[in-house]
């Protein structure tokens, strides 16, 4: 008989997990508290529009690649894939906006006019970066980090001097760019990562390899299309998909989880993956002497940035807007010391404004859009109608100013989301949206293990442990914690 998986949650990490295993031969079981897979990446439909509730860029996709033609698939197998051109819209004012060109020779272009002598320097930046992103993304992410032994090697060793580790991001994209708007570009991927960029490492100059050069996309049909993709080859390969699940508790005993506890049933298992939120497997689903960390140690974790969203459907064409829009029209340094340094409700926030009905008329009626308006924000804030209201019309009046329209008066549909919904939906660790940020001393070995150390077969995965947040690593992350229990339970 082959050995009993029970993997919690459906996100990315999770159906990795299980799709890995279930190839490697053993019988998986997913379960699953909402009642649709995806997790962050779920998707619901209002007024003959859809929207993607959660990721919204494609980037990194050769990890997609990876992890279909890991099982004989290709991603053009599930989904469509177009790049777009501009990549993005950064909006520094009414009549002050760029442009990201996809393709390295029109950014260059680019950058030569915003700032001369820059479009070589970012040639050369993206020169450095693209080694960051290979042995970034290529050797490190793959690690399980459980041991130093993992990265003594002369060879690894040899790279992490050349990865820009313990120099900050800011210090190193002065060396390349004085433009103050050339560095907001520049900057912009680091924000949702969890510090300043002050305090945030150079190696993360592999996320402007990752969007300048590989490109941004978008699967036509919405994010969601990548989750389908998933369940469809996760149940191809045998996985058991049970929605509406929400566990209570894992039964252990000598030192080994026997069982899983939902409000719907009690399922036996051999291995647990716990793909949930992780603080939330050990302050509820195992009893105290099993968890991995005491409270002390949570408290002290720093967390990337939780997100206040409007999920807005319009009755006309918004114009003057790309698929992706970026308002940059406040102060840059003010917002991220707000969410990271003095946690508060942001003065003067950055927002971004998602438009993909620009790209795919599936997701928006004929004559309407759909859009997807994220604020950075503070984890763990009180969070009330009256203050996501007053949001709400504060970026609703700038994006008016932008686009020259009433768009509040043409909303057939609005939705907003935020701290205490994800903490709801996902038991979200001080309603987090990101997870763990990615500081240095929350790396790697320094992050919350991928296994327990007093439960010998239970593992966990996703945007709490390694490699760390976004769609791309989680993935990786599923992959990774499959690969250890194929080792220890084969």
């Amino acid at each position: 008989m082959p050995q009993r998986v029970l993997v919690i949650g459906a996100g990315f990490a999770g159906l990795a997990a299980a799709t890995s295993l279930a190839h490697k031969g053993y019988d998986v079981t997913i379960l699953e508290k909402n009642d649709m897979p995806g997790g962050r990446a779920r998707v619901f439909q209002e007024k003959g529009f859809t929207f993607d509730m959660g990721p919204s860029w494609y980037w990194m996709p050769d990890v997609f690649d990876t992890y279909f033609a890991r099982f004989g698939k290709k991603t053009s197998n599930y989904y469509n894939l177009v790049r777009l051109d501009p990549s993005y819209s950064v909006i520094f004012g009414t009549n002050e906006v760029v442009d990201l060109p996809a393709g390295l020779d029109p950014l260059e272009k680019l950058f030569e006019d915003i700032e001369p002598g820059s479009g070589p320097k970012l040639r050369e930046f993206l020169k450095q970066a693209s080694y960051k992103y290979e042995v970034g993304m290529k050797k490190f992410v793959w690690k399980p980090s459980r041991s130093i032994t993992e990265f003594l090697s002369l060879k690894l060793l040899y790279d992490v001097t050349r990865l820009d580790v313990f120099q900050s991001f800011a210090t190193h994209a002065r060396k390349f760019f004085k433009n103050p708007r050339l560095l907001e570009i520049v900057e912009f991927p680091v924000l949702f990562l969890g510090a300043t960029p002050q305090n945030t490492p150079a190696m993360y100059s592999l996320m402007n390899y990752a969007e300048m050069a590989l490109g941004t996309w978008y699967p036509m049909g919405g994010m969601h299309e990548i989750v389908k993709a998933m369940v469809s080859l996760a149940e191809e390969k045998g996985v058991k998909i049970l929605l509406n699940q929400t566990v209570q508790k894992i039964d252990i005993a000598q030192n080994k989880a026997k069982r899983v506890v939902t409000d719907q049933g009690i399922f036996e298992t051999d291995v647990v993956v716990a793909g949930a939120d992780y603080n939330h497997v050990e302050t509820k689903l195992v009893d105290p002497n099993y968890r991995n960390y005491d409270d002390d140690y949570w408290d002290k974790r720093v967390m990337a940035p939780s997100s206040l969203l409007f999920y807005l459907g319009i009755g006309e064409r918004v114009l003057r807007l790309q698929h992706h829009n970026l308002f940059f029209d406040e102060d840059f340094s003010l917002h991220a010391q707000e969410i990271y340094e003095t946690p508060r409700w942001p003065t003067k926030p950055l927002f971004y404004a998602s438009a993909p009905s620009k790209t795919d008329p599936s997701v928006a009626p004929e004559g309407c859009e759909n859009l997807f308006l994220l604020i950075p924000v503070a984890p763990d804030l009180t969070d009330n109608d009256q203050t996501r209201d007053r949001y709400f019309n504060m970026i609703m009046d700038r994006l008016e100013a932008y686009t020259g329209q009433s768009i509040r008066t043409k909303l057939v549909f609005k939705r907003s989301y935020a701290h205490k919904d994800f903490k709801q939906d996902y038991n979200a660790f001080r309603g987090n949206a990101y997870g763990l940020a990615n500081t240095l001393r929350q790396t790697a070995l320094l992050k919350p293990a991928l296994k327990n150390k007093r439960v010998n077969n239970l593992f966990y995965t996703g945007q709490l442990t390694v490699p760390g947040p976004g769609v791309p690593p989680s993935l990786i992350s599923g992959l990774v914690v499959a690969d250890e229990i194929a080792k220890e339970f084969p």
